[in-house]
C-alpha cells in the first residue's frame, strides 16, 4: 500500500509510531498529484513544499487542501474568479489557522465554481474539476475540488464550503464523507462570502471517524465570527460506547416520498433503511409541507440577495484585478465587473439586485426572511419526533459534463429540496457512502440532524459505515 493511501487516523497513528516520516508522506501525497492533476483539474494552486521541520499537533506532518475560497495568508487565493487575479490575503481564515496549528501542512488550495455559486465545479475561471472515478462527469459542486482531491488520494482530508448543499453533493457524486455543520459550529472568518447567512466551512474525509478528527479542530468559538457558537462541550473523540442506533427514529419526508430517483439511489435508501432497522432504530415519517412548498424560493430570494451585497466590494480599486487606462471611476467599475465576474455570478447579482432594489425589497427580501423562521421552526417540531432525517444528498449519480445542458428541470428541483433548505434552518447533515453503482459509480446518502446534534450525527455515521465500508480511492483516469 502507498502511503497516500491511508485514511487520516491511519497517517496519524503511522507518523506518531514512525513508521514512516511526515516527509515521506508528503511525496507520496505530491506524487498522487502529479500523476493525477492533468486528468483532473482539482486544484487552482499548488504548494510544493519538499520538506516538513519538526511537525507537531494531532494533525503533525499531515497534508491538507483548502477549498479556494478560504483565505490564507500571502497564498493566492481566487475563489475560481479573474476578479481576484493573483490576490495574496494578508490573513489567513480561522480555518487554516487552527489546522496549522494542529500541524498540517497545506498542499494546495482547490477548484470550485465561481464564488461557490454552482452544483458542478465546472463554472471556474480555471476551468472544470473532473470526477476521479469518471472524468467524463462532474464532480458536483462547488466544493468538487476539495470532494476529488480526498476520492483520488491527494490528501486524506480537505476543507469545502456548503451554501445550499456544496459539500454534500459533492462528498456524494466522489464517494467520499462530507460534513456540512451546524451553522456556527465552525468559524466563518476569512471565508470568502456567497450568502453569509448559509455559508458553512465543512470538511470531506474517506472514513467518519477522520471527519470526528478534523471537526475536534475546527469546532471552537471564534471572536473574528460574530455567528460563532460559544459554547465548550461539544466532544468529537472516537468512542465505541457512542455507537448505538437502539431506540432512535430515523425519519423520511412525506412529501419527498413521490420524487423519481435513479434506481441505484432508491436501492441504497432501501438499503440503509435495513441497516438502521437491523441496528434497532426505527424507521417513521414526518410532513414537513413548508420546507417542501416554500423553501427553494425562500432560498433563493436571500443566497441572490447576500451574494449581490457581498460582490459588490469587488470594484477593481481595493484588490485584485483592476484597469489602468478607465477614463474615470464609472468605466473602470463597469470593465472590471464585465471581465472578472463570469456569467453564473453576473446572474445572480442581477437577480440579488432586483430582489432588494427599494419597491421589492418588503415582498421579497424581508417575505424570506419570515419565511426561512417558518422553515426552521418546521424543522425543529420535527425533531422533537425523530432523531435524525435520510434522504438523498443528491437526485441522480454524476452526470457527465457535454450533458448538463439535458437535465431534467424537476430533477434539479427535487434535487435542490434535498440540499437547500438545511441551510435555511442552519441544520447539520453528513453525506456518506453507499456503495456503487453497475456503473462503477459512488452512490451517496444523506443524514440531517437538529441544530447541534453534530456529535450524535457522526457516531450514526460510524455505525452505518461499519456495515457499507470506507470507499476505495479512485484512479482518476489512470489504466
Amino acid at each position: 500500500m502507498q502511503l497516500y493511501e491511508l485514511n487520516l487516523h491511519e497517517m496519524i497513528e503511522g507518523l506518531k509510531a514512525k513508521k514512516f516520516s511526515a516527509d515521506e508522506l508528503l511525496t507520496s501525497c505530491q506524487n498522487r498529484i502529479d500523476s493525477l492533476e492533468k486528468n483532473l483539474n482539482a486544484l487552482i494552486t499548488r504548494l510544493d513544499d519538499k520538506k516538513i521541520s519538526n511537525p507537531s499537533g494531532i494533525l503533525a506532518g499531515v497534508p491538507t487542501i483548502l477549498k479556494d475560497n478560504i483565505c490564507t495568508r500571502d497564498i493566492k487565493t481566487t475563489a475560481a474568479s479573474k476578479i481576484l487575479g493573483e490576490w495574496k490575503p494578508p490573513y489567513d481564515a480561522t480555518v487554516w489557522k487552527l489546522l496549522r496549528d494542529a500541524g498540517s501542512v497545506l498542499i494546495g488550495k482547490a477548484n470550485l465554481d465561481e464564488f461557490a455559486m454552482g452544483s458542478s465545479c465546472t463554472k471556474s475561471a480555471y476551468g472544470a474539476t473532473k470526477n476521479p472515478h469518471d472524468i467524463s462527469r462532474v464532480p458536483g459542486g462547488s466544493s468538487g475540488g476539495s470532494a476529488a482531491a480526498v476520492a483520488a488520494g491527494y490528501v486524506p482530508f480537505s476543507l469545502g464550503s456548503d451554501t445550499g448543499g456544496s459539500i454534500r453533493q459533492p462528498a456524494s457524486l466522489c464517494g467520499v464523507y462530507g460534513f456540512k455543520p451546524t451553522y456556527g459550529m465552525v468559524s466563518r472568518y476569512g471565508l470568502i462570502s456567497y450568502g453569509s447567512s448559509l455559508d458553512q466551512i465543512g470538511p470531506f474525509a474517506r472514513t467518519v471517524r477522520d471527519l470526528q478528527i478534523v471537526m475536534s479542530v475546527l469546532a471552537h468559538h471564534d471572536e473574528m465570527d460574530s455567528s460563532s457558537f460559544r459554547e465548550k462541550n461539544y466532544d468529537f473523540s472516537y468512542d465505541e460506547s457512542k455507537l448505538n442506533l437502539k431506540g432512535k427514529k430515523i425519519a423520511l419526508v412525506k412529501e419527498f416520498q413521490s420524487f423519481n430517483l435513479e434506481p441505484s439511489i432508491a436501492n441504497a435508501m432501501d438499503k440503509i433503511k435495513k441497516i438502521l432497522e437491523d441496528e434497532g432504530a426505527e424507521i417513521i415519517e414526518v410532513s414537513l409541507p413548508v420546507v417542501s412548498k416554500y423553501s427553494l424560493a425562500c432560498y433563493y430570494a436571500l443566497a441572490m440577495s447576500e451574494a449581490h451585497t457581498n460582490l459588490e466590494r469587488y470594484d477593481g480599486v481595493r484588490y485584485g484585478y483592476t484597469v489602468q487606462d478607465a477614463s474615470g471611476l464609472k468605466e473602470m467599475f463597469e470593465r472590471v465587473r464585465s471581465y472578472g465576474f463570469g456569467p453564473e455570478v453576473k446572474y445572480r447579482i442581477i437577480a440579488g439586485t432586483c430582489l432588494t432594489e427599494p419597491s421589492r425589497c418588503d415582498e421579497y427580501y424581508v417575505a424570506a426572511t419570515k419565511v426561512r423562521t417558518l422553515v426552521a421552526q418546521e424543522f425543529a417540531r420535527a425533531f422533537t419526533q425523530t432523531d435524525f432525517i435520510l434522504q438523498p444528498a443528491a437526485s441522480s449519480k454524476a452526470p457527465k459534463i457535454n450533458e448538463l445542458d439535458q437535465i431534467d428541470e424537476l430533477k434539479s428541483y427535487e434535487a435542490d429540496l434535498y440540499t437547500l433548505p438545511v441551510n435555511l434552518a442552519g441544520l447539520p447533515g453528513l453525506s456518506f457512502f453507499t456503495g456503487y453503482d453497475d456503473d462503477n459509480l459512488p452512490v451517496g446518502l444523506q443524514l440531517i440532524g437538529a441544530r447541534w446534534s453534530d456529535p450524535e450525527i457522526l457516531n450514526a455515521g460510524i455505525v452505518i459505515e461499519n456495515h457499507t465500508g470506507s470507499p476505495k480511492i479512485a484512479n482518476g483516469g489512470l489504466n
